[in-house]
């Protein structure tokens, strides 16, 4: 597994999951929006934590600068 995500990347997920975070946690919403919201949150932890994103294989994307 071939890391393929920056620095700027990695932190733009970790917003977003904080904030699908809180909003679970703020906010009531049907079940399987909820499931969802946790789901993409929990997604968006793991691959910053690995650098690597199993969507971007496909098309050969890499969001890693020279200097990461």
């Amino acid at each position: 597994m071939q890391k393929n995500m920056g620095v700027l990347d990695r932190v733009i997920r970790l917003v977003i999951a904080v904030v699908l975070f809180v909003l679970h946690f703020k906010y009531t919403f049907p079940n399987s929006l909820d499931m969802f919201i946790q789901i993409m949150a929990l997604f968006f932890i793991v691959t910053s934590g690995l650098r690597f994103c199993p969507f971007y294989v496909p098309f050969g994307i890499s969001t890693i600068k020279d200097d990461d």
